[in-house]
Protein backbone atom coordinates (compact mmCIF):
# COMPACT_ATOMS: atom_id res chain seq x y z
CA UNK A 1 0.00 0.00 0.00
CA UNK A 2 1.77 3.33 -0.70
CA UNK A 3 0.46 7.21 -0.90
CA UNK A 4 -0.05 9.49 -2.96
CA UNK A 5 0.06 13.29 -1.69
CA UNK A 6 -0.52 16.08 -3.90
CA UNK A 7 -1.09 20.15 -3.09
CA UNK A 8 -3.85 21.45 -4.76
CA UNK A 9 -3.49 25.24 -3.87
CA UNK A 10 -7.50 26.06 -5.26
CA UNK A 11 -9.10 23.84 -1.90
CA UNK A 12 -10.95 26.62 -0.71
CA UNK A 13 -14.24 25.28 0.68
CA UNK A 14 -16.27 21.90 1.89
CA UNK A 15 -17.25 22.05 -1.55
CA UNK A 16 -14.35 21.64 -2.86
CA UNK A 17 -13.24 19.06 -0.67
CA UNK A 18 -16.51 16.75 -1.55
CA UNK A 19 -15.87 17.50 -5.45
CA UNK A 20 -12.19 16.41 -5.32
CA UNK A 21 -13.07 13.38 -2.55
CA UNK A 22 -15.82 12.10 -4.71
CA UNK A 23 -13.74 12.20 -8.24
CA UNK A 24 -10.61 10.31 -6.19
CA UNK A 25 -12.84 7.25 -4.76
CA UNK A 26 -13.62 6.30 -8.19
CA UNK A 27 -10.23 5.49 -9.33
CA UNK A 28 -9.14 2.02 -8.80
CA UNK A 29 -6.28 1.28 -6.43
CA UNK A 30 -7.32 4.30 -4.20
CA UNK A 31 -8.30 2.84 -0.44
CA UNK A 32 -8.80 6.09 1.10
CA UNK A 33 -8.63 9.60 0.53
CA UNK A 34 -7.96 12.52 2.90
CA UNK A 35 -8.55 16.05 0.97
CA UNK A 36 -7.46 18.61 3.79
CA UNK A 37 -8.60 21.87 3.25
CA UNK A 38 -6.31 24.11 5.40
CA UNK A 39 -2.91 22.97 3.91
CA UNK A 40 -4.51 22.48 0.50
CA UNK A 41 -4.03 18.94 0.14
CA UNK A 42 -5.60 15.35 -1.33
CA UNK A 43 -3.75 12.22 0.33
CA UNK A 44 -4.67 9.14 -0.81
CA UNK A 45 -3.96 5.29 -0.17
CA UNK A 46 -4.16 2.38 -2.11
CA UNK A 47 -2.28 0.97 -4.80
CA UNK A 48 -3.64 3.63 -7.59
CA UNK A 49 -1.85 5.32 -10.47
CA UNK A 50 -0.45 8.81 -9.57
CA UNK A 51 -1.48 9.60 -13.30
CA UNK A 52 -5.10 8.71 -12.42
CA UNK A 53 -5.47 10.55 -9.20
CA UNK A 54 -4.37 13.49 -10.74
CA UNK A 55 -6.89 13.15 -14.12
CA UNK A 56 -9.48 12.42 -10.85
CA UNK A 57 -8.71 15.84 -9.51
CA UNK A 58 -8.54 17.50 -12.63
CA UNK A 59 -12.50 16.42 -13.48
CA UNK A 60 -13.57 17.17 -10.46
CA UNK A 61 -12.02 20.87 -11.99
CA UNK A 62 -9.25 22.02 -9.78
CA UNK A 63 -5.13 22.04 -10.80
CA UNK A 64 -2.74 19.90 -8.75
CA UNK A 65 1.10 22.08 -8.10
Amino acid sequence: MSEILLAVPGITCDHCVAAITAEVRRVPGVAAVTVDKAAKTVLTTGDADPAAVRAAIAEAGYETA
